[in-house]
């Protein structure tokens, strides 16, 4: 009856699930109570990131099913190229930082250094050759 109905609370809903990634990439596929795949990945704002195969990641749901996407960040943008599970691209305006699984690390943009700089451990000194004056 339509009584009984209205006396049944409505079973709770997950408003965010802890995940591990079973795909990885743009389009991910995660495994929480079930495996759900082409999740589109969000972020803070010029950030990009490619969750790693077992990672774990935060799916946030949302209205009454569960079955709406919430805006939790800026959708990130496509990677100017292609990125292997695990780097980090960070953007801002014409500038980035870019981690690469490899262990190297790339700058775009100026680069304004405040502080101490050292090169492989040493002090940074600029190169004084051939300045009048010095040999």
């Amino acid at each position: 009856m339509w009584i009984s109905k209205k006396l049944r609370p409505s079973p709770p809903t997950a408003d965010a699930d802890l995940g591990v990634t079973t795909i990885a990439g743009g389009q991910a596929g995660v495994l929480t109570r079930g495996e759900v795949r082409s999740l589109p990945i969000y972020g803070p704002g010029g950030y990009c990131w490619m969750p790693q195969n077992g990672a774990e990641v935060l799916v946030i749901k949302g209205g009454p099913g569960g079955q709406e996407q919430c805006v939790a960040g800026m959708r990130q943008a496509e990677a100017e190229e292609p990125m292997e599970p695990g780097e980090v691209l960070i953007r801002g305006g014409g500038a980035s930082i870019y981690l690469k699984a490899d262990g190297s690390l790339v700058l775009k943009g100026r680069v304004s250094v405040e502080g101490p700089l050292f090169i492989n451990g040493e002090p940074y000194k600029p190169c004084t050759c051939g300045e009048e004056g010095t040999v």
